[in-house]
């Protein structure tokens, strides 16, 4: 009788999962070593869809057997289930993996010893009698059932999950933000995933919604996408997108009709918490249909509100500068500091003494930082309460070097807390005369409208920052706006160069590079071109200077001291590729440095890392998207990863909380705003060439405090200094603080 037609049975292949030694949580294939049992220490490598999988679990696998050229013979997994160990060794195996939080390998041991083959059982059924474990204590029992509970749900989402294509990481925020509504949630609801799970965006739920067989035209798909795209939009810095354009968008992401888009995009605009349009001026003054999520649209309202607020307002908290003999004053403060201010500095101290608001803003080498010293020395001899912040912990640490007082980020200033909300706001204002704000280019439109509201009617607004520099990576352009023609917010922009400053060759190309002159890079002491036309060789370069050369030569530590920063995260001479080599060179693997492997990165103490997300259920005041750090700790046992913060503060994250943080040897030159480094290194080269613009290279270049090299070919650089940004930022603040009516 002929097999043929028939289809082939998949063969299955048992065993112990020893390690896995690669996993991409985003597609969930995995490469991993199994012990089938044959002794020897003789392991298979099985590779695909193991999602989920921990190291110590008995797994049966079914799949196919084939070859690798380079690795041999392994097994192809179509799909696995776990199979509870039925040996002791094997249960000791796999509570001691680091799966159940709490149970690592001495406890492992000792729980086995003393409950033998029926420990899993009376985990499941009387887990209580743990207690009897030697040195186990009540807590620590209480922590461990909580934690096979949490594994067993989890597991089992996991399976449903795996069926429409989710990742572990996500499979387990998904849990852990529904519990175990999870599945109910994911069949009839996908939608409100992109919304509730940080991690998930659009496209994900709409790959799970497909699974779960919701139509392609349905009107919760049109509308969830059209949110998708303006909340991408707001990624790339846009406050609202002109209506033609969203719907444009739309169409193209979603393929479904234009006239399906237009209707579902009218019901959204009649919910009160879908979308908001509006007539406004655009970039070029004519009249567009403005499309905003809301908390952008209320946002900006009560931003531009608020200035205008304070800037009428006839109150006045330092009623001493009204009429101040100002020679005397002007006496006193270069008495006090050591020298005089230049006729601009003076003004932009007047403004702000006697001004609600004022903005001050200039390039490098033009006495900014010595302005503000000015302004803070005079408002505190007349007893003025003087509040000092910036958005990013170094910005703050440096503001508070300069002018000898406390100074914070704005948001430990505002208490953020979970869900954004800050304790501080129009009803309960700071206690503040003056309130200066550093690097105030980095403000976008949400952070700067909580800031706003929380200054006191007749307080003072000082916004210290450079208006060349790359916009806020969050959405809007505050500083420019405020800065625009027409704006009521009174400003000085300084432009002399000190002489002291002109001796550097950073602040020097700084301004060449603004002014769109190409760098000086031969003679200077403090500033080098390393050419190299060829983008994996600019790379290897940028390693070799930012890791061996800059530290031998100039006594830098690598880690401290010299930041990479990248034009762009992807490429082979991007932050992504960089951080890899940089990691090998500066913190490589050692037998004696604990390290996890999470996704495609690998954590280990001593590593540089950065914050992602917003995250404001972290440490005290919780945790923000740019915050660095080095990792201090790693517990296998407890699962638990520990960061101390250029904050100096040290925050745990759970190894399930690792997608929040990215190695930071090397960051994009927007996730450098308002940092300062003795060093910076900047590979530029033409693989890069879509983002080279002269306002990210002179942002790159503004962020060494001593020294810049650059990395690759003269032609990508030429480039960078010729091209000015294309076009400004969907905004309508600008408008606003005029008083625009709507158009």
């Amino acid at each position: 009788m002929s097999n043929e037609g028939q289809p082939h049975r998949p063969a299955v292949v048992e065993g112990v999962l020893e390690r896995i030694t690669y996993a991409n949580e985003e597609s969930g294939y995995t490469v991993a070593r199994v012990d089938t049992g044959r002794g020897a220490g003789e392991l298979l490598t099985v590779v695909g869809a193991l999602l989920g999988a921990q190291p110590g679990e008995a797994l049966r696998m079914e799949g196919r057997w084939g070859s690798h050229p380079q690795y041999g013979r392994q097994f192809q997994v179509d799909n696995y289930t776990t199979v509870l160990p039925a040996t002791i060794q094997g249960i000791r195996r796999y509570l001691g993996s680091g799966l159940i939080k709490g149970i690592g390998p001495v406890f492992a041991d000792r729980i086995t010893t003393h409950f033998g083959l029926e420990t899993l059982d009376i985990l499941d059924r009387d887990p209580g009698r743990l207690i009897e474990v030697p040195g186990l204590g009540p807590k620590r029992t209480k922590s461990i059932v909580a934690a096979w509970e949490e594994q067993k749900a989890i597991k089992e989402v996991m399976v449903f999950l795996q069926t429409v294509g989710v990742s572990t990481s996500i499979a387990v925020r998904i849990y852990k933000q529904y519990g175990d509504a999870s599945i109910s949630v994911v069949r009839t609801r996908p939608y409100r995933l992109a919304a509730d799970v940080w991690g998930i965006g659009f496209l994900t739920a709409d790959r799970i919604a497909q699974a779960v067989g919701i139509p392609h035209d349905s009107p919760d798909r049109v509308k969830a996408g059209l949110q998708y795209a303006l909340s991408q939009s707001s990624d790339q810095g846009h406050c609202y997108l002109p209506e033609e354009r969203l719907i444009a968008d739309a169409v193209k992401l979603l393929q479904v009709d234009t006239g399906l888009v237009i209707e579902c995009l009218a019901e959204l605009a009649g919910d009160p918490e879908g979308v908001v349009r509006e007539a406004v001026p655009g970039p070029e003054g004519e009249p567009v249909t403005a499309v905003y999520l809301v908390p952008f649209h209320r946002a900006e309202l009560s931003l531009a509100g608020q200035l205008r607020r304070l800037l009428r307002t006839p109150e006045d908290r330092m009623p001493a500068f009204r009429d101040v003999a100002w020679d005397k004053a002007l006496a006193w403060l270069a008495e006090r500091t050591g020298a005089t201010l230049a006729p601009e500095q003076e003004q932009a101290v007047r403004l702000a003494l006697t001004e609600k608001v004022a903005v001050l803003t200039g390039g490098p080498g033009c006495g900014k930082s010595f302005t503000v010293r000015s302004v803070v020395e005079l408002a505190r001899a007349k007893r003025a309460k003087v509040v000092l912040a910036a958005p990013t912990g170094r910005a703050a640490k440096r503001l508070a070097e300069l002018t000898g007082a406390e100074a914070s980020t704005v948001h430990r200033l505002l208490e953020l807390r979970p869900g954004g909300d800050a304790a501080y706001d129009r009803d309960r204002p700071l206690d503040a005369d003056l309130v200066v704000v550093d690097e105030a280019s980095m403000l976008d439109l949400l952070l700067a409208n909580k800031l706003v509201k929380a200054v006191a009617p007749g307080a003072h607004l000082l916004l210290v920052g450079d208006v060349d520099q790359l916009p806020s990576v969050g959405a809007g352009e505050v500083l420019g706006d405020l800065l625009a023609p027409g704006s009521p917010v009174p400003a000085v922009r300084l432009t002399r160069i000190f002489r002291q400053a002109q001796q550097s060759g950073v602040v020097t190309n700084a301004h060449l590079i603004n002014a769109g002159t190409p760098p000086r890079t031969d003679g200077l002491p403090d500033f080098f071109l390393f050419a190299e036309e060829e983008t994996e060789d600019a790379a290897r370069v940028a390693v070799e200077v930012a890791a061996r050369r800059i530290p031998a030569r100039f006594g830098l530590d690598p880690r401290r001291d010299v930041q990479v920063l990248a034009p762009m995260h992807r490429g082979p001479a991007g932050a992504g590729a960089l951080n890899g080599l940089l990691q090998q060179a500066i913190t490589p693997a050692r037998p004696d440095v604990p390290e996890k492997r999470f996704g495609g990165r690998v954590f280990r103490v001593g590593d540089k890392v950065t914050q992602i997300r917003n995250n404001y259920e972290k440490g005290a005041n919780g945790v923000f998207n740019g915050t660095v750090g080095v990792v201090t700790a790693l517990d296998l046992v407890e699962q638990r990863l520990t960061v101390r913060t250029d904050e100096d503060e040290e925050v745990p994250y759970g190894f399930d909380e690792l997608d929040e943080l990215s190695h930071a040897y090397a960051v994009t030159i927007h996730r450098s705003q308002g940092s300062e480094y003795p060093a910076v290194v900047i590979p530029v080269t033409m693989s890069a060439w879509m983002m080279l613009q002269r306002n990210l290279l002179y942002t790159a270049v503004t962020r060494a405090r001593k020294l810049v090299v650059l990395v690759g070919s003269r032609r990508a650089i030429a480039q960078a200094v010729r091209t000015v940004s294309a076009g400004r930022r969907f905004t309508a603040l600008a408008h606003r603080l005029t008083g625009g009516a709507p158009v």
